[in-house]
């Protein structure tokens, strides 16, 4: 064996090589030929016709998917309406729907979302709530993470009173395999200010997310 074969270069150490390219965003001609290598994975033929477009449609699929780390949920939040007139009882936004992707499987996690806030002064337009949930939606998520997340940001923009965020899901990443669960879902909850320290006005959010268990 000559000197040359004992020596391996480091660029062509697999482990170095990825530690290398890490931060270096893939190429969208990177990203489809990785679909295709998926596809002959699965024992189909990429080639064939009806497989053909298929890897330009995940990467476009994809880029809706996960537009959520192209998304600034602060800067989404920063513009607020302070005429309102001393209004500082709660605001509720039910019942928001979101689609996300599990981090473990990258498996569809379908649900809603009700978010509460009780004003110091100041008001975020509704839609920007409902927002402010996709920027965090669509990425790759666990659900626990994400209700904090949620409540988190709207506190540190807002500094309202309080911040109650209850999610509930659908994870097809145990309805669709592994425990083969369909049906079930899942519930969390984030209080934060008032919402953690009255129990009362945590009962009064509760029973509004009680009334409307929508889902799906």
């Amino acid at each position: 064996m000559s000197q040359n074969q004992l020596i391996k270069p480091a660029n062509q150490n697999p482990e170095i090589s990825d530690q290398m390219n890490s931060d270096k965003k893939p190429t969208r001609a990177e990203v489809e030929a990785a679909v295709r290598t998926i596809l002959r994975w699965t024992g189909d033929d990429p080639t064939r016709d009806g497989l053909l477009e298929t890897p330009a449609r995940v990467v476009r699929a994809y880029e809706e998917y996960f537009a959520g780390y192209n998304e600034d949920p602060k800067a989404i939040l920063q513009k607020t309406f302070e005429e309102i007139e001393g209004y500082d009882e709660m605001i509720v936004l039910r019942g928001i729907r979101f689609e996300s992707h599990c981090e473990h499987h990258m498996a569809p996690i379908i649900g809603r979302a009700w978010v509460a806030y009780i004003p110091r002064g100041r008001v975020v337009g509704i839609s920007k709530l409902a927002r402010s949930v996709d920027a965090f939606a669509k990425r790759l998520q666990i659900q626990e993470k994400m209700t904090a997340q949620i409540a988190n940001t709207i506190q540190e923009v807002l500094d309202p009173q309080g911040v109650a965020v209850v999610l509930k899901a659908e994870h097809h990443c145990m309805t669709t395999r592994g425990a083969h669960k369909p049906g079930t879902d899942m519930v969390t909850s984030r209080m934060l200010g008032v919402f953690r320290d009255n129990p009362i006005t945590r009962q009064e959010f509760l029973a509004l997310v009680t009334e409307d268990q929508r889902i799906g």
